[in-house]
């Protein structure tokens, strides 16, 4: 008989729907992700970031490289919304256009990351032996060296394309550090009892990373692709700072604040805007990863019970 004075153990529990079927993980994950409020905060002004990259080219009064010769350097107003540059140039469509390139940026590094070294790590777990130890020594090769002044090398010979640069990121410096995160969990998986089954029943070894490896280990790639937005982010803010990264007539955000910071003290708006505009896009991704972080994971009470 049960005690009704013990009560039940702490922690989280599968919930059930108003039909008495068992919520899905993906419907719990959606609750206890919308009850961190920080989280959604994040993805609110994510969202309102990406509608300001789309929609702030459409609405700018001037494109971004045409020069208005009767407002040179002239702070924000209501012909120009985020001010001008020296040369004339429309600041809101600068930083429009420049979040849109930083994006895009963002966004194609972190896809091409994650699926690089999920693939790369859960493959040299799941082979070992001499996959292993030449993927392991690569990995650990590319982590000492400077990868910074070898993407600021290739970048600058890329011609400030910033599709280049994009690739660059993904291939030379963005994957060994996830790869090798994802390579130290999917460790414990190959042994798992259905791993054996799909390999005693013939399932060829890439089947196997692809099909019962890759989405036992889901959560982490989720939570490695946001934090990939703000390190692809970073790294492409700082080669631009630099002279290495995106150029004009392109734009993006590193690039206008870099330009921004030498005229900061005659015309703050240059760098104040694109700045701000990193700043929330860099802090929103954060917040969204630790939501998400909570979210799946089952153990942490920051997500709530469902």
């Amino acid at each position: 008989m049960i005690d009704p004075t013990v009560e039940a153990p702490a922690g989280p529990v599968l919930a059930e729907t108003s039909g008495g079927k068992p919520m899905s993980k993906w419907t719990l994950y959606s609750r206890r992700f919308m009850r961190n409020k920080p989280a959604v905060a994040g993805i609110i002004i994510f969202i309102l970031l990406v509608l300001f990259a789309i929609i702030g080219p459409l609405i700018a009064r001037y494109d971004h490289i045409e020069l208005d010769f009767l407002h040179l350097g002239t702070g924000p107003s209501a012909e120009h919304w985020f001010g001008t540059t020296m040369a004339g140039n429309d600041t809101f469509a600068q930083v429009a256009l420049g979040t849109q390139r930083s994006l895009m940026i963002a966004v194609t590094v972190s896809v091409g990351v994650t699926i690089l070294s999920a693939i790369i790590g859960t493959a040299a777990a799941y082979f070992g032996g001499w996959t292993e130890r030449v993927t392991l020594a690569v990995i650990h090769f590319m982590m000492v060296i400077p990868s910074f002044l070898i993407l600021s090398l290739m970048s600058n010979r890329a011609g400030g394309n910033w599709l280049v640069i994009s690739l660059i990121m993904v291939f030379i410096v963005g994957w060994f550090f996830p790869a090798r995160v994802v390579w130290t969990t999917a460790l414990s998986l190959r042994e798992r009892e259905y791993v054996h089954a799909a390999r005693y029943m013939g399932v060829s070894g890439m089947r196997i990373v692809l099909r019962h490896l890759l989405p036992n280990i889901g959560s982490l790639l989720v939570i490695n692709f946001t934090l990939g937005i703000v390190s692809a982010v970073m790294a492409e803010t700082g080669l631009s700072f630099i002279g290495f990264g995106v150029k004009i007539p392109d734009v993006s955000l590193g690039s206008l604040i870099g330009s921004g910071a030498n005229v900061i003290t005659s015309s703050p708006w240059l760098f104040y805007f694109p700045a701000a505009a990193l700043t929330l896009l860099t802090v929103s991704m954060a917040l969204v990863s630790d939501g998400l972080r909570d979210a799946l994971d089952p153990t942490s009470a920051a997500g709530g019970r469902a």
